[in-house]
């Protein structure tokens, strides 16, 4: 515990010094923050995909039976199914209410450059789940096709004799055991990598880039954390038999984490070692529902995205009907499936959910001044709602036993 309170102080040192060098030094402090947030996050992805193939092998090999197995599975799938389309709810009503876009009329013809449209529909994308190459799909870090893959390798790998099965269940949880101890070395370069990524959001857009957005920023903001501190800790007492603030507590280096790297991924591995040790959740339990969850469960990327497709209709004077409204809700629980794990991923999946309710691609141009800013929000409510995920899983399974 020692341990983390000095490095939790370390963190929020790096942040304040990257606020306080950023305004001061603006551009000429990036070639120093640059570095900085490049070797903390590249160092945190380099163990990203061996994370995911060890632990989701050690977690399902370490499951009893088949029937334990799909027991799992169906809890988790209707956690995550359950708590994004209350975070899509929230988001709707509250820009419904609220109505952000009406102030930013005199905006919608922001230009919009360097943003890849959505091609592929919503089928593509749950096609493209299956890989062609699964290699391939681990050198070019396809997580949601990895994840598949190691899914169906371990399932086979369950139906082998008992002294293959038990080979591959030393190999497998003594790889994961060995990516868990690299995780608390990378980890103290986080003050280092938290100064280098926030000095240099500082110094690139100031702080007069959000003035002309507050409305839409706030209401953004405001779903994210009625999300975060409402409805997920109420689903925590409820199904979870755990006090959220302890968990918050328990889980508070991963928010740390994900909040200033904006990947879901690049936490894995600390919100994996923050809920097997701290929150005792079973390992076998944490390997299965989280690597899943970091791709699959982006309850903060659903609300942002329902927020940003309603907000950029009312800036363009359109009146979503209720059938769009209700097209935006299963759109986005779609697109958040095929969300990757890496900071802005969602913004461009914003392109699929206007194409499905027929909006203009260009209105993305409208939320590019904040969106980094409520990147670093929603990457921490996906992170958390994650983490109670695991604990409520947990918990019902053990009910069960």
């Amino acid at each position: 515990m020692k341990l983390l309170k000095s490095l939790t102080f370390w963190i929020f040192a790096g942040f304040v010094f990257g606020v306080l060098f950023g305004y001061l030094f603006r551009e000429s402090i990036l070639p120093v923050a640059n570095p900085a947030a490049a070797i903390f996050i590249n160092s945190l992805k380099m163990i990203v995909m061996p994370i995911i193939i060890f632990s989701i092998a050690s977690g399902i090999l370490n499951i009893e039976s088949g029937k334990e197995l799909r027991k799992l599975g169906v809890k988790t799938f209707l956690y995550y199914v359950t708590t994004t389309t209350l975070a899509i709810i929230t988001g709707q009503i509250l820009v419904t209410l609220v109505k952000p876009g009406s102030n930013v009329t005199n905006l919608v013809s922001a230009n919009v450059e360097n943003i890849p449209a959505a091609e592929g529909s919503i089928l593509d994308i749950l096609i493209d789940i299956i890989p062609t190459n699964p290699i391939s799909a681990m050198a070019e870090g396809n997580v949601i096709q990895v994840i598949f893959f190691m899914i169906l390798f371990s399932l086979i790998i369950m139906r082998f004799q008992d002294k293959y099965r038990t080979f591959y269940n030393d190999f497998f949880q003594g790889g994961f055991n060995i990516m868990m101890e690299m995780v608390r070395w990378i980890i103290w370069l986080a003050p280092v990598g938290v100064f280098g990524i926030v000095a240099g959001i500082v110094a690139e857009t100031g702080f007069d880039a959000i003035i002309g957005l507050m409305k839409y920023f706030f209401t953004v903001l405001g779903g994210l954390l009625f999300h975060a501190f409402v409805t997920l800790p109420v689903i925590l007492s409820m199904f979870g038999g755990m006090n959220p603030w302890l968990h918050f507590k328990n889980m508070l280096l991963a928010i740390e984490t994900a909040f200033f790297t904006s990947s879901s991924m690049a936490t894995l591995p600390i919100t994996m070692e923050c809920v097997i040790n701290n929150d005792k959740v079973e390992p076998k339990v944490a390997n299965f529902v989280l690597p899943i969850g970091a791709t699959v469960n982006m309850d903060g990327t659903a609300l942002y995205e329902a927020v940003a497709v309603i907000f950029i209709a009312q800036a363009y004077g359109i009146e979503l009907t209720f059938i769009q409204l209700i097209i935006v809700l299963l759109t986005t629980v779609l697109a958040s499936i095929g969300a990757a794990a890496i900071p802005m991923a969602g913004f461009v999946m914003i392109t699929i959910i206007l194409k499905a309710v027929g909006l203009p691609l260009e209105g993305v141009g409208l939320v590019l001044a904040v969106d980094r800013l409520l990147d670093m929000v929603r990457t921490t409510v996906n992170v958390w709602s994650d983490s109670c995920g695991a604990v409520v899983v947990n918990n019902l399974s053990r009910k069960e036993t």
